[in-house]
């Protein structure tokens, strides 16, 4: 009697197949099922539920920002971060067979991919039209069969739904970068002493004078280097403000730890949500960082 062979481990994305997210899997973990996702909230569930042992999300670009929701969604989803992912972003304007140029009169795509691509936008008179991701409103366009219709998304999307490139790389930034954290329902910390680390957490100060400052001042005299600190209401009240910051280091580095407990004490409430090992374009991006340093000294 033969044993049962295990199926693939799976990890989800938010989009359809085609999707960058879709690219980022497959490049991170290859081999492994991607599980496509409608939004964010169901690739988080997948995760939660066991569908999914990890979650490949996006959080944010290089020339967009933040992604939308992503940062009120981390908190309350009770997952961990065990790793980060950056990958270029290249963005390709297609539509159906016949369309040119000349024919296209607006461009659908993600709200991300849109302002990653705003001056091309302007530049070729596209009106910029809202869609779920990038593959979903590749497959809107296929499915409309409208030659004034064009969508934004990537070369695989176009080979998924058939559809003809008319432009292709018209991010408006040639190193167009998004950085992907990988999520786990289960913690794994990455051990201390092993290279470059990075500690997400979240927090919400106590309702003191200068509390934020006061809560942040030991990052800057134990030499952290915190390389994201964002801000966003809770509840929808102005009052509610929670934050969340990125820092390089392990909670068990003897600077880290000085200036955690600093910001624990200045905190009502403070949670990590991952210890992760740095992804190689950050530890490449911070060697670049210190070598321009050096060469700028007199």
């Amino acid at each position: 009697m033969s044993e049962t062979q295990p199926g693939p481990r799976v990890i989800a994305y938010q989009g359809e197949p085609g999707a960058n997210s879709h690219m980022a899997c497959d490049a991170a973990y290859p081999g492994w099922e991607a599980l496509a996702c409608p939004s964010f909230e169901d690739a988080l569930e997948a995760v939660v539920s066991g569908r999914a042992e990890l979650g490949m999300i996006p959080i944010e670009n290089s020339a967009n920002g933040r992604v939308a929701d992503i940062h009120h969604l981390l908190p309350s989803a009770k997952l961990h971060i065990v790793g980060e992912f950056f990958m270029p972003i290249h963005h390709q304007l297609m539509a159906v067979k016949g369309a040119t140029l000349d024919t296209i009169r607006s461009a659908q795509s993600h709200v991300q991919a849109l302002g990653q691509c705003r001056a091309t936008l302007r530049k070729l008179g596209l009106t910029p039209l809202i869609g779920a991701d990038t593959a979903g409103s590749a497959r809107e366009i296929r499915d409309a069969g409208d030659v004034s219709r064009a969508a934004i998304a990537s070369e695989l999307a176009a080979k998924e739904y058939g559809l003809e490139i008319l432009a292709r790389d018209i991010e408006d930034f040639p190193n167009n970068t998004t950085r992907f954290v990988v999520l786990s329902a289960k913690k794994a910390w990455a051990p201390a002493n092993r290279g470059l680390t990075v500690t997400t957490f979240v927090f919400k100060v106590r309702n003191i004078p200068a509390a934020l400052y006061k809560a942040l001042g030991g990052f800057a005299t134990n030499g952290v280097n915190m390389t994201k600190l964002e801000s966003y209401q809770l509840d929808g009240a102005f009052v509610a403000t929670q934050f969340y910051a990125d820092v390089e280091g392990h909670p068990k580095d003897p600077g880290l730890k000085r200036a955690l407990d600093e910001l624990r004490f200045f905190s009502s409430e403070f949670a990590i949500l991952g210890v992760y090992p740095a992804h190689a374009f950050r530890v490449s991006a911070r060697a670049l960082e210190a070598q321009a340093a050096m060469q700028s000294r007199p």
